[in-house]
């Protein structure tokens, strides 16, 4: 069976490419994938047990929500090193693009300072 296809459209003149390559791999590479879905089961895990009545501090709640948000400082981590990266190379190709990737850079971090906050509070318990 032979499948229509629509041509690809060819860029206009003076408008910028859609994508930039990166120039050096990501520090988590295929790993980045792997442990967001762990963190995504952990949160799961944390609040549906805590939406059915279980305390802060009971361990079904407790250490889901530690691991998760240990796994989210190195993915965090690592995805604001990637945007502050990507920010860089598409300042001199599209400046609105570089600088919305440097607004993601700011709630990367403040994920990973957050995840961070979160980790103490729950060790606390």
């Amino acid at each position: 069976m032979d499948l229509d296809r629509q041509e690809v459209p060819s860029r206009r003149p003076g408008e910028p490419p859609q994508r930039v390559p990166e120039l050096r791999p990501p520090l988590l590479g295929d790993w980045f994938i792997y442990l967001s879905v762990v963190v995504l089961i952990c949160g799961v895990v944390a609040i549906t047990a805590l939406e059915l009545g279980s305390p802060l501090a009971a361990p079904l709640v407790k250490w889901p929500a530690i691991v998760a948000a240990a796994l989210l400082v190195p993915i965090s981590a690592d995805a604001a090193l990637r945007t502050w990266r990507s920010a860089w190379v598409w300042l001199p190709i599209d400046t609105a693009r570089g600088l919305q990737r440097f607004v993601w850079t700011g709630v990367l971090v403040a994920t990973l300072l957050i995840s961070l906050g979160v980790s103490l509070v729950l060790l606390s318990l």
